[in-house]
């Protein structure tokens, strides 16, 4: 098979190093954002006059221009910023109480049906795909089974309270850089969204590297009950993320429609308007559902493809040859991976200057481009140094001969499906290209044929990124069975401390504009601050398609190894026991979807009935002389999320249970295959629907053409019409369509996680009949 270049000792120095590199990075970014000062500070006239900024003017006719030097507004952004950050951190503590018991209570669960699949024994007993070798017992593999969900379960919380942290910490530096230009606004915005970033690609990288080599201690030469325990890792990770995505977005789009609905439409004020009494809770559910959620769902994607691929590899030739660094050749990609982000990220922030407003979303769209080219470079290297020249892979009972180039191209399709994807994501939900301006103009006539075309948008953006999602599936599977698709996600997940970055600057720059709006500044700067904030409307939704498509490949190779590990032989949707299994699963993501979208109607209903209360019964808050509750309208938001989010995730998290233990292996394979193949359709609809309206709204707003301006101004009825398609937008993109992509992967981690006992003890009622 040939030896690799890399050694062991190398292995174990680079994937820490690699990801101590990365936590570094993050907090030098951090530093720099820092230096943004949020407290009134003197300058004097002829501050910096010698000095040109990054938008070529000096910084003491700027502080003539924009008012730098005026204390009141400083004290209103500080003010604003620490209200936001205490609705946030105390909506996730909230959050976290009530997760935290359920994480208890599962990893007990966890634990006892592991530990009855021999009968709590502490014998040795035969190796599953190996019977001539013994392997630790089944009690060992439900104790690491659920301290590495545990572990998960918390690196995933803390990724998403790092990362809103972070972001309730910038948005109001942003808005002040903004006062300076938006190329340094740019910068700030840009630069936390990296510290998230990379935040979580290390810590999920070094938390799972010392995890392996923990477990290793007492596993020893059993490598295939060490990765077969891993796999809780990637379930504490995902059913954190679907608690997050899931509660987090009922909380940001309850406050987003009472505010946009009453305000905007009704009392025709502007969006982040401090008269509106939802304003705050709007801009604290940015934090909490695009940046705790979104943290908290990517680091789930990529534990579970790590573990996917590891629990395949365990079982091929790297396994049973005990080849480490062979082995670790996901979490190898994953350290690259944080090396390619890191240069990347200085072509944003030192390497060229945004200068004009035109600029950044294409500096945006370069970030995903360069790090993609790196990347592929990066993966070449990686494979030659880490891989024998030829080594086996395990495909459904057999050994498949595997070349290292082969392997490298899976990975690669993976990484370019996924640009593929965001570009096409891009075309879909910006209003720079024809499909939103389409839509912008179908306002015209009325909210009614906004909504058609809309629609219609999202139907068709689903085309494109599923042929990219197919031929990875194909290649991969071609070149290297369930292992190449599990390589194929982490290849599109390389990236992803830039693609986070990108993700995180876009709720960044839209609390920076709220900001700007509530302390009252000029409109010159709301300018600066919404363009920052439509390209990152874009960006998000590119976001959302990689987390979507990343959803895809993950569930796909953990449904793979589900199989192998509960010896099925094959998957015949022709037997009933599994078709039916797949027409259940097919509709799970729509019942999943129904839930979701009436809770946030439903805590909407109870905002719009607040807002107006208080626009009718507190005097003086139109003329600006009263200050509006805003505390209740964040209580609201906050009740409603916390109570709605349990059904969705009961849903998601006791069906496989359910139908593992009443129905089977062979039923619940049928489940798995059927929510993949219609949750990947929704989510990617749903996400591109609700930008495009997003996106149609500001085209109309922002009126940068001709043809903008003939929609416009707002207040105008093609206006009106376009809030309200961004309204129902608005729980589509950001809880719906995210959510969908965890449902289909939580729902294969935990199948594969309980694997063992549904072979031994499920299908309760088929035996019975």
């Amino acid at each position: 098979m040939g030896a690799v270049l890399l050694s062991d000792l190398g292995t174990q120095i680079a994937v820490p190093a690699c990801a101590v590199l990365g936590i570094a990075f993050s907090l030098i970014q951090w530093f720099l954002v820092s230096r943004v000062k949020v407290t009134p500070e003197h300058h004097s006239p002829n501050n910096g006059a010698s000095n040109k900024n990054k938008n070529g003017y000096t910084d003491s006719l700027i502080s003539e221009e924009e008012g730098l030097n005026d204390h009141n507004v400083v004290i209103k952004c500080a003010e604003i910023q620490n209200a936001i950050s205490e609705g946030a951190s105390s909506f996730l503590f909230t959050e976290y109480k009530y997760v935290g018991v359920f994480m208890i209570a599962f990893a007990v669960l966890i634990f006892l049906f592991l530990g009855s699949v021999e009968g709590f024994s502490t014998k040795s007993q035969p190796c599953t795909y190996d019977k001539t070798r013994t392997c630790k017992p089944a009690l060992a593999t439900a104790l690491f089974s659920t301290i590495s969900f545990v572990l998960g379960a918390i690196t995933s919380v803390l990724s998403g309270y790092f990362g809103m942290r972070i972001a309730t910490y910038a948005n109001a530096r942003t808005t002040l850089e903004a006062r300076k230009g938006v190329g340094k606004a740019f910068i700030v915005a840009f630069r936390s969204g990296a510290v998230m970033g990379f935040l979580l690609a290390a810590n999920g990288l070094l938390v799972l590297w010392i995890v392996i080599n923990a477990f290793k201690a007492y596993y020893g030469d059993d490598w295939e009950g060490l990765f077969e325990s891993i796999t809780g890792y990637g379930l504490g990770g995902s059913s954190m993320a679907l608690f997050g995505r899931v509660g987090g977005g009922i909380y940001t789009k309850a406050a987003d429609v009472g505010a946009d609905l009453v305000g905007k439409v009704e009392r025709n004020i502007p969006e982040d308007d401090p008269r509106n009494p939802a304003v705050i809770a709007d801009n604290v559910g940015d934090n909490v559902g695009d940046i705790a959620g979104m943290g908290s769902d990517l680091f789930g994607s990529y534990a579970e493809s790590s573990c996917a691929a590891l629990v395949v590899a365990s079982i091929s030739s790297f396994g049973i040859d005990h080849d480490f660094t062979a082995m670790l050749y996901p979490l190898l990609i994953s350290s690259m991976g944080i090396v390619v982000c890191l240069i990347t990220t200085l072509f944003a922030t030192d390497f060229f200057e945004i200068k004009a407003v035109s600029e950044i979303e294409p500096a945006l769209k370069k970030q995903l481009i360069i790090s993609t080219a790196i990347m592929t470079v990066g993966i070449a290297v990686v494979s030659w140094i880490a891989l024998p020249s030829s080594f086996t892979i395990f495909n459904f009972g057999a050994q498949k001969v595997v070349k290292n180039w082969q392997l490298f191209l899976c990975v690669c399709v993976g990484l370019w499906a996924g640009l593929i994807i965001g570009f096409v994501t891009e075309y879909y939900t910006s209003n720079a290209y024809s499909p939103v301006q389409d839509v912008a103009d179908s306002c015209r006539t009325g909210a009614a044929t906004n909504v058609i075309f809309g629609l219609a948008l999202g139907y068709k953006s689903v085309i494109i990124p599923i042929f990219a999602i197919a031929i990875s599936i194909f290649v991969s599977f071609s070149f290297a069975a369930m292992y190449g698709i599990a390589v194929a996600a982490l290849g599109m997940l390389s990236t992803i401390a830039t693609g986070l970055a990108i993700d995180a600057y876009g709720p960044i720059s839209d609390n920076a504009g709220g900001i700007a709006e509530m302390a009252g500044m000029s409109h010159r700067i709301r300018e600066r601050t919404d363009a920052l904030d439509a390209a990152g409307n874009t960006t998000a939704a590119i976001g959302k398609g990689f987390a979507i498509g990343s959803a895809a490949l993950v569930s796909l190779a953990l449904f793979g190894a589900f199989v192998s590990r509960a010896a099925i032989s094959t998957v015949d949707v022709l037997t009933p026991k599994v078709f039916i299994g797949l027409i259940v699963g097919a509709m799970l993501p729509y019942w999943f979807s129904a839930m979701t979208m009436k809770s946030v109607g439903s805590a909407a209903l109870k905002m719009v009935e607040e807002v107006r209360r208080q626009f009718n019964e507190i005097p003086g808050i139109m003329e600006g002389t009263a200050k509006p509750d805003y505390a209740t309208c964040v209580k609201i938001s906050t009740d409603a999320s916390i109570r709605e989010m349990l059904p969705p995730g009961a849903l998601v998290m006791l069906t496989p249970l359910i139908v593992g233990i009443l129905f089977g292996v062979e039923t619940l394979s049928g489940v798995l295959a059927g929510s993949l193949v219609s949750g990947v359709q929704i989510a990617i609809s749903a996400s591109n629907t609700g930008g495009a309206w997003d996106n149609a709204k500001k085209y109309i707003e922002a009126g940068a053409s001709e043809h903008a301006r003939s929609l416009g101004p707002k207040g105008s009825d093609p206006h009106k019409a376009a809030v309200i398609g961004d309204t129902i937008g608005d729980p589509l993109k950001d809880t719906s369509g995210p959510s969908l992509n965890i449902l289909i992967k939580l729902m294969a981690v935990e199948s594969l996680v309980f694997a063992p006992f549904f072979a031994t003890h499920g299908g309760i009622l088929f035996n019975i009949f």
